[in-house]
């Protein structure tokens, strides 16, 4: 939401600025399905250290960014900043192990339905009405998905659940960010990183552990956590509920590809018809507001 001293071109500027640090991100969660068929430990060791690498990561992001006085966001996270680090780090528990339980394209188009949970929540919660192209994209995202998960068989049932929870979880992240634009969410996701790899040391293990799968999972962190949160966060206060989760829904046409690309691993013709939906309610919405004002 703009301040009343900003000029409309500064809105506009603020507003694309947002969108290509959203695709920035979408990007660079994308890549998740390849980090999680090449790493070869267990799940909760996965978690542990992917997030402690993404923590690490993104305390030098939050330095980069404000300096010493970043350090001090952990003190003033409020009730805001305390309730994105509970949704952010059970996100990523979810992630993660819909990852390790589902196909790579359920759990990337199930995210799909997140246009739809965030403009419906950011309606209910924040009274902010999503326009008519929004959801009507929405719909159309929501119907990819369906068509994936009713006819589909490349998944799994825990794995979906799974990952359905993360869509609310994210869901819940975009709409404390977008209320509380003031709130300290690199902050808040920094200690979310922290937490929630924490919560996993007494399941995992040193089974598996290698030079190769270190080095994957420190990358995992650096590139999907560290890269794609710092974006998201910095992006999604410049944009609407609905529109941040329709850029992030072309994680749903990448992340299957790129694992189909490397491992093989061939989506089910219901799976890339409802793929190909999510994308076209993606790029359409995007094309769409490029075109129009700013929302103030």
């Amino acid at each position: 939401m703009a301040g009343a001293s900003q000029s409309p071109a500064t809105v506009v500027t603020a507003h694309r600025q947002g969108i290509l640090m959203l695709l920035g991100a979408t990007l660079a969660w994308s890549t998740s399905g390849l980090f999680a068929r090449a790493i070869t430990v267990d799940t909760p060791t996965l978690i542990l250290w992917r997030g402690l690498a993404g923590a690490a990561g993104l305390m030098v992001v939050l330095w980069w960014l404000k300096g010493a006085e970043g350090f001090h966001d952990f003190l003033r996270l409020g009730r805001a900043g305390w309730a994105y680090a509970l949704f952010s780090g059970l996100a990523m528990l979810l992630f993660v192990g819909s990852l390790r339980n589902t196909s790579i394209a359920h759990v990337a188009i199930i995210y799909a339905t997140l246009p739809f949970v965030a403009a419906f929540l950011g309606w209910l919660i924040l009274k902010e009405t999503p326009g008519r192209a929004g959801i009507l994209a929405a719909a159309l995202a929501l119907a990819g998905a369906a068509v994936m998960v009713g006819l589909g068989n490349d998944g799994a049932l825990l794995g979906d659940l799974m990952a359905f929870g993360m869509v609310l979880a994210v869901a819940g992240m975009i709409l404390i960010a977008r209320g509380h634009p003031d709130a300290p969410m690199l902050a808040a996701g920094t200690l979310s990183a922290i937490w929630a790899p924490l919560a996993m040391v007494p399941f995992s293990t040193l089974s598996g552990i290698d030079g190769p799968n270190i080095l994957l999972m420190i990358a995992f962190g650096l590139i999907n956590s560290t890269l794609g949160f710092a974006l998201f966060v910095i992006g999604s206060r410049h944009t609407t509920p609905v529109e941040t989760a329709l850029i992030g829904a072309l994680e749903t046409a990448l992340t299957p590809v790129w694992v189909w690309l490397i491992f093989l691993e061939t989506p089910t013709t219901p799976t890339l018809i409802g793929g190909a939906m999510v994308m076209a309610a993606s790029l359409g919405h995007i094309l769409w507001t490029a075109r129009q004002p700013a929302p103030a």
